[in-house]
């Protein structure tokens, strides 16, 4: 199995209120959906090449949820307009949670209630499951409420087997197990405590949302340990997301309601802020537990709200309305 770099950690600090003014606006009329539609618990979002964002929410279901929920999970919205151009998924998921959209338009979802992870079209074939079905585990053949995927360009994926088993485990294009990192949890470098979301770069980086140890460790693409970013100023990292050398964490607060303080900040290579915005609330612009984040090629953020139950639009602009 990988073993760890003795790199040495980079811890990061900021005061939250010198961080520059967020140059994001939320945008009002987006989404639209049509009458009769409302989304359940939000839990992930991506956006594909083509412009479409893929909401993956829970329905009626709640995180306790053991039976299918009989909503379509994968709500598909035009980026500018924000209009529905498909749904599917009703009868197939208990309780989703991370969506990753590879090169190639392919969906993967990872769900928390299953205890799977899963590959399907655009428009919703199936092409490949991991893990089975309602059975939790901590072997090479299950997971154990699994959370997000990140897929290479050569199709290796790396899935973070996250609030049950604390590691990232490994597997080739077709699926077969290749590695898996930690074993416990932990704080020391390596270790996780709930992994809950992981995205790659272009050198083929993995960046790991230690969710519980609040910091964002990065590795290579074998596991070895390169540096870690922790930073009080954005305190606990739901997500990350890169796209053109840009870098937005997602900081979904702490939970319970109260203390929440989601935010989204976007910043520099080392992890330092570089600008943020977000305030408790359900009014339009504002978190109440924001899960999961996504950018568009035209720099546009996706939010989802998973207690407010929302996805909201952010873009550039002169500030947040």
């Amino acid at each position: 199995m990988a073993c760890q770099a003795s790199t040495s950690t980079i811890p990061l600090s900021a005061n939250p209120s010198k961080h520059q003014a967020a140059s994001y606006q939320v945008d009002h009329h987006w989404p639209a959906l049509p009458d009769g539609l409302s989304l359940g618990q939000a839990a992930g979002v991506d956006v594909d090449a083509q412009g479409r964002v893929f909401v993956f929410h829970r329905g009626s279901n709640k995180p306790s949820a053991t039976a299918p929920m009989q909503e379509d999970a994968v709500v598909i919205l035009d980026s500018k307009t924000g209009q529905l151009i498909d749904s599917w998924g009703t009868g197939k998921f208990v309780v989703p949670h991370g969506i990753e959209i590879d090169a190639e338009g392919n969906i993967w979802l990872a769900d928390v209630g299953l205890h799977q992870v899963f590959k399907y079209t655009p428009n919703g074939e199936l092409l490949l499951s991991l893990g089975e079905a309602g059975v939790p585990g901590n072997d090479a053949e299950h997971f154990n409420m699994p959370t997000d995927i990140a897929v290479l360009s050569d199709g290796t994926f790396y899935v973070t087997d996250g609030y049950g088993n604390h590691r990232v485990m490994v597997f080739s294009a077709t699926g077969e197990l290749i590695d898996i990192w930690g074993y416990k949890r932990g704080g020391k470098p390596g270790e996780f405590h709930l992994p809950h979301s992981i995205e790659s770069d272009d050198k083929d980086r993995l960046y790991v949302a230690d969710r519980s140890n609040k910091r964002i460790q990065i590795f290579n693409r074998k596991g070895q340990f390169i540096e870690q970013w922790k930073n009080p100023g954005w305190g606990v990292p739901y997500a990350i997301k890169i796209l053109n050398g840009e870098y937005f964490i997602l900081d979904g607060g702490d939970l319970p309601g109260p203390v929440n303080r989601s935010h989204v900040y976007r910043v520099d290579h080392r992890g330092a802020i570089i600008e943020g915005f977000g305030r408790l609330g359900r009014y339009n612009g504002e978190f109440f537990v924001a899960h999961d984040i996504a950018v568009d090629d035209h720099g546009a953020l996706y939010v989802v709200d998973i207690i407010g139950q929302r996805v909201q639009k952010f873009s550039k602009g002169k500030g947040l309305n």
